[in-house]
Order: C-alpha cells, then sequence, then structure tokens
C-alpha cells in the first residue's frame, strides 16, 4: 500500500537501480538549524541564475573586435565606429526581448554571488568552521571566491566597453610588471601589446563562459561533496550538541522545503533588481578606444580593493642600473592579492601551529571564545576594506571635496594604525566577555550550590522533628 509520493519514488528508484540506502541516507541528512548556514546556499543559487541567464546571453553576444558602425535602435550611438562585442551587447540590451532584464540580471546575480561568498567565508571564519576535519573544504572554498574574481573580470571586460577597456588597460600593466615571466605572458594572453588582438576577445570568451564556469561547478561540486562527508560543523546550543553528536533538521520534510523557499526567493530577487534597479549602462560609457582615459565609471565593488592598493603603493621600483626589476604595479596589483589569498588559504595551518591544537572540531566556537583568531580577523578585514575604500577615492573627492593627496596621506597611515588598534580591542573586548560570562557561571553554581544546601538542611530539620 501506498504510503505517499516519496516512498513511491524511493520503491522506483531502488526497483531500478538498487539506490533506496543512499536515498534514505540522503533524506536523513541533518543540517544545523541556524540562519547563516544559508549564506552557502544563497550563492549556490545565485551561481544557478548566473549560469541561466549566461547561456541566454551567449545566443546574441558576439565575441569579436571587428569594427563595425552602429545602425541599431539606441539613437544616441547610430553612426559611431564600435566593435561589433559592443555592438551586440548594444542589441541584447535594447534590441531583443527581454534582452536588457537577463543582461543586468546576471550581473545582478554576479554581484550577490560575490557577496554571498564574502559574507559565507567569514561566517567559517569567525566560528573556526575550518578546522580539522575541514580545511581542505575552507581551501577549496578560498579558491572558489578568488576564481569567481576572475570570473567577474572577464565577464564585463569583454564588452569592450569604455570602462571595460580601461579595466583591461589596468590588467596588462599589471601583467607586465610580474618580474622575468611578466613581457611574455601579457603578450602571450593579449596577442600582441595592448589593446592586444582579435584572438584575445576570443579567448576571454571561451575563458568566461566555458573554462571558468567549469572550474567553478567543479570546485562547487567538491566543495559540497566534502561537506556532506564532513558534515557541517555546529554551534552549541545545549548538552545534545557534542563534537560526536549530531543536532539538527532533516533533509525531508524539514530542510527541502526551506531550501527550495530560499532558492525562489533568491530568483525573483535577482529578477526584480534586474528590472527595476539599472546596473552598468554600458550605452553610457560608449565604446573603448585607446586614447580616453577618463570616464565616470567605476569597475564593479569586488574590484575595488585591488584598485585601491594599486592607488596607495608609493612610487617605488626595484632597478639594477637601467635595468628595472620590479615595476610598481606589481606591490598592489599582483603581491597585494596574493598576500590576502596566501593568509586565508594558509590559516588553518597558521592557527594550528601557533595553538598547537591538532584536533577534530564539529562544533562551531562563538567568535569571543577565540580572542586572538577573532581580533586577527578583525583587524586583518578592516586592513582589506581600507584599501577598498580608498579605491573610490575619485568618487570621495567628488562628493566630499576631500582632495586625493589628503585622503593618500590619511589611508596610508591609516591602514595600519586603525587594524592594529582594533586587534587590541577586539582582543580585550572578547577576553572580557568570556572572563564575565565565567564569573556569571561561577556565581550560578555558588547560587545552584546554596539552594541545594538550604534543601538539604530543611529536609534534615523536618525529619529530626518528626
Amino acid at each position: 500500500m501506498s504510503t505517499g509520493p516519496i516512498p513511491d519514488v524511493v520503491r522506483f528508484l531502488d526497483e531500478r537501480s538498487a539506490s533506496a540506502p543512499l536515498l534514505r541516507k540522503g533524506l536523513r541528512y541533518l543540517f544545523p538549524d541556524h540562519w547563516s548556514f544559508l549564506l552557502g546556499e544563497v550563492a549556490l543559487y545565485a551561481f544557478m541564475v548566473l549560469v541561466a541567464t549566461g547561456i541566454y546571453l551567449t545566443l546574441f553576444f558576439d565575441p569579436s573586435l571587428g569594427h563595425t558602425t552602429y545602425h541599431g535602435v539606441y539613437a544616441p550611438l547610430r553612426g559611431m565606429e564600435m566593435s561589433e562585442a559592443y555592438r551586440s551587447a548594444i542589441d541584447i540590451s535594447f534590441k531583443y526581448k527581454a534582452g536588457l532584464l537577463i543582461r543586468q540580471t546576471h550581473h545582478w546575480a554576479a554581484d550577490v554571488f560575490v557577496a554571498s561568498l564574502v559574507l559565507h567565508l567569514l561566517r567559517v571564519f569567525f566560528t573556526g568552521a575550518f578546522r580539522k576535519p575541514r580545511d581542505l573544504t575552507w581551501l577549496i572554498g578560498v579558491t572558489l571566491l578568488f576564481t569567481t574574481l576572475l570570473e567577474g573580470y572577464l565577464g564585463y571586460s569583454m564588452v569592450d566597453d569604455l570602462l571595460s577597456g580601461i579595466g583591461l588597460a589596468i590588467g596588462y600593466g599589471v601583467a607586465l610588471s610580474l618580474p622575468v615571466i611578466g613581457g611574455p605572458l601579457a603578450l602571450a594572453i593579449w596577442g600582441a601589446p595592448f589593446p592586444g588582438r582579435h584572438e584575445f576577445e576570443s579567448r576571454m570568451y571561451i575563458g568566461h563562459v566555458l573554462l571558468l564556469p567549469l572550474l567553478l561547478g567543479t570546485l562547487i561540486a567538491v566543495h559540497l561533496g566534502l561537506v556532506a562527508a564532513r558534515h557541517h560543523a555546529q554551534f552549541r546550543r545545549d548538552r545534545r550538541h557534542t563534537n560526536r553528536r549530531i543536532v539538527g533538521v532533516p533533509m525531508f520534510p524539514g530542510q527541502a522545503p526551506r531550501s527550495l523557499s530560499l532558492l525562489f526567493a533568491v530568483a525573483a530577487l535577482l529578477f526584480l533588481l534586474g528590472g527595476l534597479v539599472q546596473i552598468n549602462p554600458i550605452w553610457q560609457w560608449g565604446p573603448f578606444e585607446p586614447w580616453l582615459g577618463t570616464n565616470g565609471a567605476q569597475p564593479d565593488w569586488y574590484l575595488g580593493w585591488l584598485i585601491g592598493a594599486l592607488r596607495l603603493m608609493p612610487s617605488f621600483d626595484v632597478t639594477i642600473g637601467h635595468w628595472t626589476l620590479i615595476p610598481n604595479p606589481f606591490w598592489g596589483g599582483a603581491l597585494f592579492p596574493l598576500v590576502v589569498v596566501g593568509v586565508l588559504g594558509a590559516f588553518p595551518w597558521i592557527e594550528r601551529r601557533f595553538t598547537g591544537d591538532r584536533g577534530v572540531h564539529n562544533l562551531a566556537d562563538r567568535p569571543r571564545d577565540a580572542p586572538n583568531r577573532t581580533a586577527f580577523g578583525v583587524a586583518f578585514l578592516t586592513w582589506v576594506f581600507l584599501i577598498f575604500v580608498f579605491g573610490s577615492a575619485d568618487r570621495i573627492f567628488v562628493l566630499l571635496g576631500l582632495s586625493y593627496d589628503t585622503q593618500l596621506y590619511i589611508f596610508r597611515i591609516g591602514i595600519w594604525v586603525i587594524p592594529l588598534a582594533l586587534f587590541v580591542l577586539t582582543r580585550r573586548l572578547c577576553r572580557g566577555r568570556v572572563a564575565a560570562e565565567g564569573i556569571d557561571a561561577e556565581q550560578q553554581q555558588a547560587e545552584h550550590e546554596a539552594e541545594e544546601h538550604a534543601r538539604s538542611l530543611t529536609a534534615a530539620r523536618a525529619g529530626q522533628a518528626t
């Protein structure tokens, strides 16, 4: 007798694939019942919207730098010389049905994908969920985040508008600054000195729509597989939560409806943003020309930290005689992101080295329970954030009238002083909070013992009276 659709489906699949034990295990998989664990799911669903909208856009985009004259529906650009890539992007925005909606939804999905990955990484870091046996999962997550940044950079660069052209010029300069291999590497990628040959557009296109999405999909699949194999870390809420016991919501009927609702909510929000909130209006920037170097447009927010690092770095080259071994763009454009990636990727092993803790951890920490880690995380995040803020120094000048040179001096000092001050303050606050909780716990224990003693005395006197 059938008892419902789920048993019927399991029975149907088991009779043909003998997969009932695996399906049963999957349906009984437990998920932590805490909102912060949904950040990873938001990233996953944003990626799904990215893939879906990206497939639509590839049907109409022409990855060619061949010159053409625009005669499309957008009147201000008619008669202007531009590349086929830029022309096709304009046509997607104004000519094809739902083209602008899909293009803007794609762009918003990219921003939400990066933002949710960053927030997810911060949640994992400050709760210590990267420790053994999840250190490899953490490393894959860090790789996923920075691969996404490269994917986003290629995505808006291949449109060949003035914004993307300026961004590619910066990328070309950073590539050239790499010691020894910089020149050959830049020529190999661009095909010729900037702006390069026509094949470069095709290389960006293949990288953006095929190679990097395959890499991202593989990293996501491996990441999810490791999470399922080692399970989520969980917060300690009561005595049921131990290092060896899993407490949570089962896949069905608990987590699956919640996760599907989140999927529909994320997709709906992204399409609402794509339809109602303008983003990257490429028709305002115009086509890229190498001699046009100024523009009011800004790169996507997730690249602001690299722009800030390039602007903050003093004019310093490593030279021997008339030979420049390490040009200035290397420090902010290559070394700085490598330091950030290296510190984040190696942090589980760095912390293990300093603490000597090599045990297995299935319980997540409260940030205040690890004062040194939390203080370092706040300081490191502040350091990167301040550099990120200086990436918009020109916007700050326009909005607040604060001169660029003044900002430069303030930030060159602030990026070292403020993180150090926050490190000391955060560690002191965490230690103070833990000490206060310890005192409260001792007082509660003493009160509990006093009450028990009073009850025992009352019982003894009652017994004597009897």
